[in-house]
């Protein structure tokens, strides 16, 4: 990759460099593997760093100039931006992320040196929902901490990639996925408390096994709107639990407490999403216990009922996701699969054996197109290390 970068920056920005002077990094995207739509309501989330990501090669400058280009976008072309002037610009497009947060670190009193020379490529496939964006910004971020000796707490770096998505670029993320990106452990998964920021690693060891991550290819049309929705309805349910019972966050309870208390909440939908939201968590936190111990089949039961639940409890599904996870779940060698992310199009994610895959995901594939007449893409991914810099 090294090489690669290295080629492509010096036809780009038409020099021949020697090698010691282009400095490499690495950020990469993420998966959640359970623990759909339990951040916002105190839960836990267990995602985990992919072996795809975003790359960068940099040549640093004694001047305040900082040149972008992305091998995703070369029509783009190169964008030049100054340090003394980071405000967002649509036409910036792409590197507005960058930019962001570099801005975001300035403001916070970490204010660069000089600027730099980069090439940006990523191999995260476009639309997986696998977080691509976070991937660019903490890319930036790690580089230019090292560039500047900042020396910031990773968890510090992931704030500010967070801060600078919300803030800078607009967008009103939660912290799972920059978190995961900047902490991921190869091999590992991260239980997360998003409220908390308290974490733990729990090893994914999936000899003979690979995690599967299937596109729809349907756009997420309704998921913004449905999710200001879900999030109105948990709070709804919230406060009629909180009228008999002392808790901040529906996660705050056992499902066994909120059997004895479900039927304070007034609103029978409301009842469900508060449903769904307290099962998933223990879910996630029994998911953790299971791959810790080995138990791949366990796991995949899990991911099977987190899937069920988003469907009837949480109604985020849709006909695509439920298509595809379906015909998932026709295959003895698929171990578990489900929706990922926000819902109503997108993707999915699923355990499957190494034996035959090909032919499982040819028919995955054909019985999803004959449901929905839309070509599913699939993406077979390790789980690997945060963001770094590469040696």
């Amino acid at each position: 990759m090294k090489e690669k970068l290295s080629k492509m920056f010096n036809k780009v920005y038409d020099t021949i460099n020697e090698e010691q002077e282009l400095h490499y990094f690495f950020a990469p995207g993420r998966v959640n593997l359970i623990g759909e739509h339990t951040d916002y309501n105190g839960g836990l989330v267990f995602p985990c760093a992919l072996t795809v990501g975003t790359y960068a090669a940099i040549k640093q400058r004694k001047d305040n100039l900082v040149r972008l280009y992305s091998d995703n976008f070369p029509e783009k072309g190169i964008i030049t931006v100054s340090l003394t002037d980071l405000d967002y610009k649509k036409e910036d497009d792409w590197a507005n992320y960058p930019k962001g947060v570099i801005e975001t670190l300035k403001k916070h009193g970490f204010e660069g040196k000089g600027g730099f020379d980069a090439v940006y490529y990523g191999n995260i496939p476009n639309g997986a929902g696998l977080s691509s964006s976070a991937s660019i910004e903490l890319v930036t971020a790690v580089l230019w901490d090292w560039m500047n000796d900042f020396n910031l707490d990773r968890i510090q770096l992931v704030k500010f990639s967070q801060e600078a998505e919300n803030k800078y670029i607009g967008v009103n993320c939660g912290i799972m996925d920059q978190f995961a990106i900047g902490m991921g452990k190869e091999e590992n998964a991260v239980l997360l408390d998003c409220n908390t920021l308290h974490y733990e690693y729990a090893p994914v060891q999936l000899e003979g096994m690979k995690l599967v991550i299937a596109n729809t290819n349907k756009r997420r049309g309704l998921a913004d709107s449905k999710y200001n929705e879900r999030r109105s309805e948990c709070e709804n349910a919230l406060k009629d639990l909180q009228a008999v019972t002392e808790i901040n966050n529906l996660c705050d309870l056992s499902t066994e407490e909120f059997e004895r208390i479900k039927d304070e909440i007034k609103d029978p939908i409301a009842q469900k999403r508060a449903a769904h939201a307290i099962s998933e968590n223990e879910r996630t936190k029994i998911a953790a216990q299971k791959l810790k111990e080995k138990d791949v089949i366990a796991f995949g039961k899990l991911m099977n009922e987190s899937h069920v639940s988003l469907r009837d409890d949480y109604e985020v599904t849709g006909e695509y996701l439920d298509a595809l996870v379906n015909a998932a779940w026709e295959e003895e060698n698929v171990l578990g699969s489900r929706m990922t992310g926000a819902g109503f199009g997108g993707c999915t994610v699923s355990l499957v054996r190494e034996d035959n895959m090909e032919e499982v995901l040819d028919r995955i594939a054909s019985s999803y197109e004959k449901a929905t007449g839309i070509k599913p893409d699939f993406y077979i991914v390790g789980i690997g290390h945060g963001a770094k810099k590469l040696n």
